[in-house]
């Protein structure tokens, strides 16, 4: 009997060499169930998105887009300042022919008056005095003009010959209805582009739709 053969055992289980027989470790299998549970999980996740895929192609998703049809923004006029005057005085804007402008210069520079009342008449406003602005305004107005008128032509002409010059202020005094002034100031260059002039009187007299929300 060899020494490597245990006690009590021999016959078909005796053991020859002189090694002992190599003792594995069953494997684990831990691993196998991972690998089981990730593929459930990854099925799920499949599963589920099929089933989104198939609710929108087969028109699930149709009762929410109506949904939001129903409640889309309804277009309603915005209160504009014509739309404004309409209201309260039951008039539309003056046309350019129906107001008469006083053309002031308030900087030092001389000829500005002459000159932009010329491109006013071209425009189709009647011009009335042209010259230098009272001593209250001269070298007075910071900004590109100065736009006075009567309290009645605050809704009125006021804001129709201001289209011609960007960026320049409305005032109002205590005359009576009749012409209005138009001060030249210190940053005056020259009068809005015509163009861009005529796009602004017409914004002004026919103001765009803007939609609003609705209640759902």
């Amino acid at each position: 009997m060899s020494m490597l053969t245990p006690p009590g055992m021999g016959g078909q289980y005796r053991i020859t060499g002189e090694r002992y027989p190599r003792m594995r470790r069953g494997r684990r299998r831990g691993w196998i169930v991972s690998v089981c549970v990730a593929s459930v999980v990854a099925l799920g996740v499949i599963g589920w998105g099929t089933l989104q895929l198939v609710g929108v192609f087969t028109g699930d998703g149709g009762k929410a887009s109506a949904a939001g049809a129903g409640c889309a923004p309804s277009a309603k006029p915005s209160p504009g300042r014509s739309a404004d005057v309409a209201s309260r005085t039951g008039k539309a804007l003056p046309r350019p022919a129906g107001i008469k402008v006083n053309v002031l210069n308030a900087t030092p520079r001389s000829g500005l008056a002459k000159k932009t009342a010329d491109e006013l008449r071209k425009r189709g406003f009647a011009i009335g005095q042209v010259g230098n602005a009272p001593k209250e305004f001269d070298k007075k107005v910071p900004g590109p003009g100065l736009v006075v008128g009567a309290k009645t032509s605050e809704r009125g002409a006021l804001p129709v010959l201001a289209t011609q010059l960007a960026g320049a202020q409305q005032r109002t005094d205590a005359r009576g209805a009749g012409d209005v002034d138009l001060i030249l100031g210190t940053a005056f260059t020259k009068l809005t582009p015509q163009a861009a002039a005529t796009q602004a009187l017409s914004a002004l007299a026919s103001p765009s739709p803007a939609p609003t929300p609705s209640s759902c």
